[in-house]
């Protein structure tokens, strides 16, 4: 008898738990219900998060450590974008203040506008930034970067080492990223996730790339997962979902499965005899 294909049954060592996180409400988001003309402002250029925004993210922060996310999560990668990164540090980094204590800043004081303390990097996971899971690339001035350098000093501890290049060379003025290739994009980032030896990790992202990444999931599921899976999230919403690697894309052995036969011996099983 076989199963029905109603269920999936994989190896743990072969999965990984991912918590995706939308960055909490940005100036843009409030400029941009009100107008949607107004996305197209130079003023929005990488959009900072609203007082409200910072609200959001104090309240996530107290989910994550009432959950015990906060002891599980091994590695948190952000989209190189200034809302995404206040997000990401003030909802899974350490303390506002390490006193005594000689460790590199997530996030230094007052970090784009926003009038908060700056952000220690004790007793939290290690933070990389991450081109593949910016938001739809081009047209909109919020949706581009500011160079590695000017970020370094706001973020110290963030791992910037995985972007390539210095200015925002991925933004364009003129053309605005097709849906499917940026589904595409969000494709290739699950991959990539599929690779890292972290078994947990945060995604701290935006609206657009986790609608058309979901998207392109779920087709083998009932159509009531599939919905759920792909509906839009709120400002600072979390979601957490197991990736499977079916395609064996990483290399991650087992930590947890034992070999048996320690010490040896017989090991016949009872209805072959």
């Amino acid at each position: 008898m076989t199963s029905s294909a109603n269920e999936g049954l994989y190896p743990l060592h072969r999965s990984k738990t991912i918590h995706l996180v939308r960055h909490a409400q940005g100036v843009h988001n409030v400029a941009g219900e009100k107008d949607h003309s107004a996305y197209m402002s130079e003023d929005l250029f990488d959009a900072h998060l609203t007082p409200l925004g910072w609200k959001q993210v104090d309240n996530l922060r107290k989910h994550v450590h009432a959950s015990g996310l906060s002891k599980n999560i091994e590695l948190v990668v952000v989209s190189p974008l200034l809302r995404t990164m206040q997000t990401a540090v003030g909802a899974f980094g350490g303390e506002t203040s390490a006193s005594g204590i000689d460790v590199p800043l997530l996030m230094a004081e007052n970090t784009g506008s926003s009038n908060r303390p700056a952000i220690s990097s004790l007793n939290c996971p290690p933070f990389v930034a991450m081109e593949l899971c910016r938001e739809h690339l081009g047209v909109h001035p919020c949706d581009r970067r500011r160079s590695i350098s000017e970020y370094k000093p706001m973020f110290p501890a963030i791992d910037f080492s995985l972007i390539e290049n210095e200015d925002d060379v991925l933004w364009t003025k003129d053309i605005r990223e097709k849906d499917e290739d940026l589904a595409a994009r969000g494709v290739k980032f699950m991959q990539w996730l599929l690779t890292r030896e972290e078994k947990e990790i945060a995604v701290v992202t935006h609206s657009g790339f986790l609608y058309h990444m979901l998207g392109a999931y779920g087709d083998d599921c009932h159509p009531t997962l599939k919905k759920e899976m792909s509906k839009h999230f709120s400002n600072c919403e979390l979601r957490s979902m197991v990736i499977v690697d079916r395609s064996m894309i990483g290399s991650d052995t087992s930590k947890t499965n034992f070999p048996g036969k320690i010490p040896s011996g017989a090991d016949v099983p009872s209805d072959a005899v």
